[in-house]
């Protein structure tokens, strides 16, 4: 089956916004170009991470991979990884929408209008009752 466009709009907005946002959320949580912010969540993992280790922060550990791409921004690898996060999400939430979308019946031979009006049509002609009656 086919992606619906909901989806494969979700996948390119999501993979855009993901990396185009990431920057900005690093700098929010405080993995900065000048270094990590004093009393920002960096700064906490930062002491978390230090302590674990002994007073020094791990080569590779998560504090400063994040520090590293707060200072000079992602590498190739890195923007790829988030470009298929972020375009996950986004095809997980586009399929939600096409899935809404498509709530109704897609082929006429589904409906279980057989054409037949004449309920309506009663309905129409006698509104204050629930019985049918004669045409």
């Amino acid at each position: 089956m086919a992606p619906g466009r909901f989806t494969i709009i979700g996948i390119a907005v999501g993979a855009v916004g993901a990396v185009v946002l990431a920057p900005v959320a690093l700098t929010a949580a405080g993995f900065t170009s000048a270094g990590i912010a004093a009393g920002s969540l960096a700064a906490s993992m930062m002491s978390s991470a230090a302590i674990a280790n002994g007073g020094a922060v791990a080569t590779g550990s998560l504090v400063a991979i994040l520090q590293s791409a707060g200072a000079v921004g992602l590498t190739a690898g890195a923007t790829a990884a988030v470009a298929s996060v972020g375009g996950a999400v986004g095809a997980a939430l586009g399929g939600a929408a096409d899935s809404n979308r498509s709530s109704g019946p897609q082929d006429p031979s589904d409906s279980d209008d057989d054409g037949n009006d004449l309920e309506l049509e009663n309905e129409l002609r006698n509104p204050e009752s629930k019985e049918l009656m004669p045409c």
